[in-house]
């Protein structure tokens, strides 16, 4: 939106717009604070109020209004079922999890691809005051542990396995003691909270209850504490803690309160101008707010439905979703939309019923997002910006912003949000001068689970989370994410810390020194890369180091450029210049 075009809207707000897809705002709807006196502080929109509502709330009011729509519909497996058949599906689950043992409080993990028992356990949980621990797909063995032991998570609800990994297995290895307990009384030194397994599929077996069992076992009493147990549950209580990667290396538990995420994925939604009448495909992974909150839960606060391709993302699973649901909307980072577009399937999959959707994670090419809207038909695609921290969203476009708003901004400030941009002493930059971006509001996380000190680092004493990403707000309120304050790269959407890398490497006994950075790449937005060098005398290969890491670590963080070094560029003081190693590589690649 241009000045021009900003201060005809002032002039009248009442003055109705109809969007593509029939629906009618005003232009108060979408009218945003801009920065005033040339500082670059925004604040969203107040004028709907914020939700007390807790999660099940959401869900209760939606079934009320929609129930014999359809909800829910997983393509692969021929799944649909409407508001009301997934909420009693939700209360048997519910009522299931009481039953064997579990209570308001408790941490429950899910380390599974999307699937149906991932998305009732969601809201399962929720029901029950049972705080849910989403866990990446991709994580190995050492980082399933210490995020499980990190949580306190006294159950875990995980897939057997999906496509080359075999999730039970690798939970064998650390706890070899599963195999001889009894369902429910799992004890072993390496999970020291850890008691109950719950697998998604599959027969029964020694050790673990299946998701069906638990859905079955529920007596009438454990039925009827449900209700008593939701009505006491508060919006502000802990809901939902999200494993990001941190700067210490080790990932951090985001932990997210019900009124931090029902607010965000109804705003996200809104933006969109989703009602009861779209349907929304969701190739994005459930484990991330991407899935969870802008999807699934946004979704739940209009009466959307729900539409999952597949497991994970595939590309001719999400274009033949599309066109058998007839969905209007999508979501996906820039790399699943480029799949699509590249897909043999493409020309001959309907896609004319699209309308909207979000691009996130990574810099959309403008290239990449005019063929979106041309080809893929969807006009009022948008960009949305944030922090697992932040719920995830505090920033986004509109659905009538120009192609250039869309490609080099991410857009402007959502509703009851502030951000502010800084300088390194603190202070509000003026406006079209880049700095930290700092957020405030109801989106912000509680803190990290059971880290007090990594919370007083990254949330400080006036409420400002701080991203850590450096940032440009221009006079119109839109915002341009131009580099980072720490070390962080984004390779397709993943965060990705060198750190933690970096710490891995030098227990390897042949390397000496390592040193990870992100170089830039048109399709994944950065590839992970690093220098190493070696003790003397001894030998490596690239390929021995990748697959070090490989065993390790989750795929996205394993290294794709290696180098190994005589020596790594240093300052004065000793410190790795990172932005020398970068530019060497920039321009050896080419």
């Amino acid at each position: 939106m241009s000045r021009r075009q900003f201060d005809q809207g002032l002039q009248d707000l009442s003055q109705p717009i109809t969007s593509l897809n029939g629906s009618q705002r005003t232009a108060a709807d979408s009218l945003l604070l801009v920065p005033q006196n040339n500082q670059s502080y925004v604040c969203g929109d107040k004028s709907e109020p914020l939700w007390r509502k807790t999660v099940w709330q959401v869900l209760k009011d939606t079934e009320a209004k929609f129930g014999n729509r359809n909800a829910v519909v997983f393509s692969q497996s021929g799944i649909r079922w409407s508001w009301s058949e997934f909420l009693q599906r939700v209360d048997r689950f519910a009522a299931g999890l009481l039953a064997i043992g579990l209570k308001p409080g408790d941490r429950l993990a899910i380390w599974s691809p999307n699937n149906p028992q991932w998305l009732i356990t969601q809201f399962a949980t929720a029901r029950i005051g049972v705080i849910l621990v989403t866990i990446n797909p991709a994580y190995k063995r050492s980082e399933l542990a210490y995020a499980l032991n990190k949580s306190g998570a006294a159950a875990l609800v995980l897939a057997p396995e999906f496509r080359k990994t075999n999730y039970l297995s690798i939970l064998l290895e650390l706890a070899p003691e599963l195999a001889d307990s009894e369902p429910g009384k799992l004890q072993t030194p390496a999970l020291e909270h850890l008691n109950t397994v719950i697998t998604t599929d599959g027969d029964e077996q020694a050790g673990v209850y299946t998701f069906d069992h638990v859905t079955t076992i529920a007596g009438p009493a454990s039925h009827q504490r449900l209700d008593t147990i939701t009505d006491a549950l508060d919006p502000d209580d802990p809901i939902n803690i999200q494993y990001t990667s941190g700067t210490t290396g080790s990932p951090k538990g985001a932990t997210l309160t019900h009124y931090n995420i029902v607010n965000n994925g109804r705003f996200t939604v809104s933006r969109l101008h989703l009602t009861e009448r779209d349907s929304l495909c969701i190739p994005v992974p459930l484990y991330h707010c991407f899935g969870m909150v802008m999807g699934t839960l946004g979704c739940a606060c209009v009466g959307a439905c729900m539409v999952f391709p597949d497991e994970g993302f595939d590309a001719e699973a999400t274009l033949s979703a599309i066109a058998t649901e007839r969905c209007t909307a999508l979501y996906g980072v820039p790399t699943m939309f480029v799949a699509m577009l590249e897909s043999t399937k493409f020309e001959s999959s309907a896609l004319h019923t699209l309308r909207t959707g979000i691009m996130a994670g990574a810099p959309c090419p403008e290239a990449t997002m005019k063929q979106v809207m041309d080809r893929m038909h969807m006009s009022e695609v948008t960009i949305a910006y944030g922090m697992t921290e932040t719920s995830p969203v505090s920033m986004q476009n509109h659905v009538d912003d120009p192609l250039l708003k869309r490609v080099a901004t991410v857009g402007r400030i959502h509703p009851h949000a502030e951000v502010k941009i800084v300088d390194d002493a603190g202070r509000v930059v003026p406006v079209g001068q880049s700095g930290e971006l700092c957020t405030r509001g109801y989106l912000v996380m509680q803190g990290y689970w059971n880290d007090a000190s990594q919370t007083n680092e990254s949330i400080d004493a006036a409420g400002w989370m701080h991203s850590g990403d450096l940032a440009i707000i221009d006079h119109d309120g839109y915002c341009s994410i131009v580099g980072r304050v720490k070390d962080m790269l984004i390779r397709g959407g993943e965060n990705i810390y060198p750190r933690e890398i970096e710490e891995l490497l030098i227990q390897h006994p042949k390397i000496q020194q390592a040193q990870v950075f992100g170089v830039p790449d048109s399709r994944l937005g950065e590839r992970v890369c690093v220098w190493a060098v070696l003790n003397a005398g001894d030998k490596m290969t690239g390929s021995e180091l990748q697959a070090y890491c490989r065993e390790r670590l989750a795929i996205f963080k394993v290294p794709e450029y290696v180098r190994f070094k005589d020596e790594l560029p240093m300052t004065a003081t000793g410190k790795p210049q990172k932005f020398v190693m970068r530019d060497s590589m920039i321009e050896e690649l080419g």
